[in-house]
C-alpha cells in the first residue's frame, strides 16, 4: 500500500470512527460526513488521474456535486432541529416524538 493510498484509508476511517464513536452534536456528524466525502473525492480523484482516461474524469465530479447536496440537506436538518428543539445533541432527537 502507498503512503498516498494509506493516508487517504485512514482519513475515510477516522472520519468513520469519529461518526461512529463521537455522537453528541449534530454538527460534529455532519463534519465527519464531510471528511469522509472529502477524502473519497480526493481518492477517486487521484484514481482518475492515475488511469489517464477520459471515462472515468467524470466521477470526481459527480461525487463532489452529490457531497454539495448532502452538505446542504445536513445544513437544512441541523437549522431545522435547531429551531424546534432548541440544541443540536443527538440525545435529544427520538423519531417516536416528531
Amino acid at each position: 500500500m502507498t503512503p498516498v493510498h494509506f493516508s487517504f484509508s485512514s482519513a475515510f476511517t477516522l472520519g468513520l470512527m469519529g461518526l461512529a464513536f463521537h455522537r453528541t452534536h449534530l454538527l460534529s456528524a455532519l463534519l465527519c460526513l464531510e471528511g469522509m466525502m472529502l477524502s473519497l473525492f480526493i481518492a477517486l480523484a487521484l484514481w482518475a488521474m492515475q488511469f489517464e482516461s477520459t471515462a472515468f474524469s467524470a466521477a470526481p465530479m459527480l461525487l463532489l456535486a452529490f457531497s454539495a447536496c448532502e452538505a446542504s440537506a445536513g445544513l437544512a436538518l441541523l437549522v431545522a432541529t435547531t429551531r424546534t428543539h432548541g440544541t443540536d445533541h443527538l440525545q435529544n432527537l427520538n423519531l417516536l416524538q416528531c
